[in-house]
């Protein structure tokens, strides 16, 4: 078998089946090279379904000269060695792009330097060269590609539909415009102008045009590093898939699934199954950190520390939406905690008690008025730790993040969410609605809260507080509740005694398929212990439980809650109602369930006026 070197036809189109894939990705290494040469203004001109495009520009220019060695392969202005791979602040290096582009269509560069009076442009048939001539345009650059693809049939057939390549491009832009803000951006498809981004003050306004909402909230973190920026929409803006979760490493746009699930991690427990938050998040670091030179297309990055980068994503999303900035800040009290402890070592500091003696009081009356009622026999099934105990006598811990050595030498990541004042026991209850809805009201209109999801909410944060602050109200039974499972899983369990007593659960071994549980958290139900434990024991098993504890204890948490709330369905007096209300007033994220369901819905005065033919 004999060795030969490949025609230079041959290697261009080989290179091109890295670099241009599909029309999306061509326009990518245009604009880039657009945003290298200091453009201001790119305009990207698409028809026949992405074979045709045309990218404007008004950046530097290329000389006349250097037109022609622009379309060869390993020709560049932005590095000239080794070293100049790991301290990059260009986008373009690898001297491919338009040497590829070329090679698989019919390809015009015509470009004018402000210094010179006149442009010139080349013309690329398929990869061969024409003389370079004058033709006249505005400072700049203009890329001009017909064709594509035309010489390489098999890579034609691959190419999806107009829609499907027109989203591609669609995506890319809003994805290339939020990491520019100060550059504008036109993307006209077929004759039609579909995004005219114009210049941004900052990475917020311009989230907001390409997001197209108007709330969108900011934060940052920084350390020796990082340098961490998030922008986001609240829970109550989603999509159904993951298209609007931009990542950006040194302001090139990466797919990351890493990074993208730290994403996902922040927003836990407030977002349904099935549905995705609008967020972008902009990472810069030290070059050293982060190789960019593993991938063609420059879309995929390497990490010196995954880890750490994931929990700076994590963490700067997270502490915000832990403050729901989405409510008026007028009724938050934040405070800032700069400890370091770990959820597990407990810190008498953070166990302070905010004390209300009024409300309190309060609680300690509707106690009484629980016990009085008729309505009383609906929690006949609860431990001695009814209703009206889940409500009032809850500690205000103020609710800290778990800290590790990461978080131990970067404050910033842990703020706490303290207490809501007044957002929700501000609503006037009006009635019960199919012993499921609560309905109130306030001055603009009326709102409907969904009994069980608040309350579910409630006893779910109750919960994560006082696990996180190591101060869990327990009760001991007078008789154990003795639960029966395999005995590989009774056996798993008892090995780990020490994590259901963390959890506030004391359990001993009755045989080998039976355990006892003796006392177990006071707001908990009977029938949640049960399926908490075993899911616990599922984890266990799974061997998924040491390196992801606070979701796991998220996940077990969030079963005692659904399964010891109160139930749809269930009648509530007046006075339970408000109590209700004003418990969801500690927490923040009061608007959704821990499974991320809505717990309320409003329906405007105006609304209501419009639909009874008050308002035309």
């Amino acid at each position: 078998m004999q060795i030969h070197i490949l025609p230079e036809d041959v290697v261009n189109q080989i290179a091109a089946g890295e670099v241009v894939e599909r029309p999306a990705h061509l326009i990518k290494e245009l604009i880039e090279n657009s945003i290298d040469a200091g453009s201001r203004q790119i305009t990207v001109e698409v028809s026949e379904s992405g074979r045709s495009v045309v990218v404007k520009d008004n950046g530097k220019g290329i000389p006349p000269e250097h037109l022609s060695i622009a379309l060869d392969r390993h020709t560049t202005s932005k590095i000239s060695q080794i070293d100049d791979l790991w301290k990059l602040n260009s986008f373009g290096f690898r001297g491919e792009a338009l040497a590829s582009i070329s090679s698989v269509s019919h390809l015009v560069l015509t470009s004018k330097q402000k210094d010179r009076g006149k442009s010139y442009f080349i013309e690329s048939e398929f990869g061969k060269k024409s003389a370079i001539l004058e033709k006249p345009i505005d400072n700049g650059t203009e890329v001009k590609i017909s064709a594509l693809f035309e010489n390489i049939p098999a890579r034609l057939k691959f190419l999806k539909s107009g829609q499907s390549e027109y989203a591609q491009i669609k995506t890319l832009i809003k994805a290339v415009a939020l990491a520019h803000p100060t550059v504008e951006f036109k993307l006209i498809i077929e004759g039609k102008v579909i995004f005219y981004f114009v210049k941004a003050a900052n990475l917020l306004g311009r989230s907001k045009q390409v997001f197209e909402l108007d709330s969108l909230y900011y934060s940052e973190l920084k350390n020796d590093q990082f340098h961490a920026q998030v922008v986001f929409a609240d829970p109550h803006q989603v999509n159904k898939t993951s298209k609007n979760i931009f990542i950006f490493a040194q302001n090139r746009w990466i797919n990351d699934k890493s990074l993208q699930a730290a994403v996902m991690e922040a927003f836990r427990n407030t977002l349904m199954h099935g549905e995705y938050p609008y967020c972008a998040v902009f990472l810069q670091c030290d070059p050293q950190l982060i190789d960019i030179n593993i991938h063609p297309t420059k879309s995929q990055v390497k990490f010196v520390n995954p880890s750490d980068v994931f929990r700076v994503v994590y963490h700067t999303l997270r502490k915000e939406i832990e403050k729901a900035p989405w409510v008026p800040q007028k009724d938050f009290d934040l405070s800032i905690s700069n400890s370091s402890a770990s959820p597990l070592e407990g810190n008498s500091d953070r166990n302070e008690v905010i004390k209300n003696d009024e409300f309190v009081q309060q609680g300690l009356e509707m106690q009484r008025e629980v016990s009085n009622s008729t309505s009383a026999s609906n929690y006949s099934n609860a431990p001695s730790s009814s209703l009206n105990q889940v409500l009032f006598k809850q500690k205000k811990n103020y609710l800290g993040e778990s800290h590790n050595q990461w978080e131990t030498n970067n404050s910033q990541t842990s703020v706490s969410a303290g207490p809501v004042k007044d957002f929700w026991s501000r609503l006037q209850v009006l009635a019960q609605a199919h012993l499921t809805y609560i309905i109130t009201q306030d001055s603009d209109g009326l709102v409907l809260v969904d009994q069980h999801a608040a309350h579910e909410r409630v006893v779910f944060e109750t919960l994560m507080r006082q696990f996180k602050t190591r101060n869990i109200e327990v009760q001991s039974f007078l008789m154990p509740l003795v639960i029966d499972l395999d005995p590989e899983k009774a056996e798993k369990i008892v090995e780990n005694k020490q994590v259901f007593a963390d959890l506030g659960i004391d359990i001993e071994s009755m045989g080998p398929s039976s355990l006892a549980i003796n006392s177990a958290p006071v707001i908990i139900k009977d029938s949640a212990l049960t399926s908490a434990v075993m899911l616990l024991a599922d984890k266990l098993e799974q061997n998924s439980f040491s390196f992801s504890l606070d979701n796991v204890i998220g996940d077990i948490f969030a079963s005692m809650a659904c399964h010891s709330a109160i139930r749809a369905g269930q009648s509530l007096s007046h006075g339970e109602m408000e109590a209700l209300l004003k418990s969801m007033d500690q927490f923040p994220l009061s608007s959704f369930c821990p499974h991320g369901r809505p717990v309320s819905i409003k329906i405007s005065q105006y609304q209501l006026e419009k639909d009874f033919g008050r308002l035309l």
